[in-house]
């Protein structure tokens, strides 16, 4: 999905890193960049088709920003945020002496519009503030969790990362937005006949790329929620709960036939052995080849 311009959404001059774009997360894209020094960094206006979300380099650095008419500076260091809304003017220069090194998190508007019509709030009314420096260290974690994603290789598949971007987009909403509106996930519950109907879901979809709607349309819940009411009705997060019934299927086969082991990761819809044999020593402390040897 296509959710920002090639040509003018990144920073001029900074060279791509590191990139989501190759796991096709929906919604976002997460890429790290570095910048030589003397770097400007501009956006157009128009140019930008996603929410920007950037968090600058671990060394404290000296930036300027233009904002329509207003100009600001500040020292931008470690888990600090600077937003600029999805078709917003936004222009700011620095450093002058030193490499840079940044991380770029890129939003579908229509996300957004989603999650605020799911929680009953108008999306018309509701508008990502601009914001220029400001601390955020739970943003930041968010940030640096889905980076490391990116660097497994997504490891933790496309449900950790759609639960990831459902926590940024909250907590966006709730203290960047015209309207800061409280989204309060457990005025809700999930009924015992409709988790029940989610886990034999997520049972008879285990070889497949689960994704959080399918499982919430499954028993007609809002995919906006369906993370924390699973959470609060089960005390284990919703991917932690695929990952080890996943394991646990791969273990009965594992034990119960002689099946390869890339076989069993694919029908239990791990995307590799690799995947697999790190979840299965994870979580049974044992790799899936040990597992098969130690067959009586």
């Amino acid at each position: 999905m296509k959710i920002c311009s090639v040509e003018h959404s990144r920073l001029e001059d900074g060279v791509e890193v590191l990139s989501s774009r190759k796991i096709d997360w929906n919604g976002i894209i997460v890429e790290q960049y570095q910048a030589p020094p003397n770097r400007v960094g501009e956006q157009s206006p128009g140019a930008l088709l996603a929410h920007l979300l950037n968090f600058p380099s671990v060394q404290p650095i000296h930036l300027t920003q233009q904002h329509g008419e207003r100009w600001h500076e500040s020292i931008v260091k470690q888990g600090d945020l600077v937003l600029v809304p999805a078709g917003q003017t936004t222009y700011w220069r620095g450093p002058t002496d030193s490499p840079l090194s940044y991380l770029c998190v890129y939003l579908q508007p229509e996300l957004v519009t989603k999650m605020a019509a799911s929680a009953d709030l108008n999306p018309d009314r509701i508008e990502l503030m601009d914001c220029f420096s400001r601390f955020d260290p739970h943003l930041y974690q968010i940030a640096m969790m889905l980076l490391a994603e990116i660097k497994s290789g997504g490891l933790m598949g496309k449900l950790y990362a759609e639960s990831l971007t459902q926590v940024l987009v909250i907590q966006l909403l709730r203290n960047y937005s015209s309207l800061q509106p409280k989204i309060i996930a457990d005025r809700y519950n999930l009924p015992p006949r409709r988790l029940e109907n989610a886990i034999d879901y997520i049972h008879a979809h285990l070889d497949g790329d689960l994704s959080m709607a399918q499982i919430a349309a499954s028993v007609s819940t809002s995919p906006t929620y369906f993370a924390s009411l699973f959470k609060q009705a089960t005390g284990i997060s919703l991917h932690q709960y695929v990952i080890k019934q996943r394991v646990n299927r791969a273990k009965i086969l594992l034990e119960t036939t002689d099946l390869p082991i890339s076989n069993i990761a694919s029908q239990v819809g791990f995307a590799s052995s690799s995947h697999l044999t790190y979840h299965c020593k994870r979580l049974t402390g044992m790799t899936p080849r040990q597992i098969t040897n130690s067959k009586t």
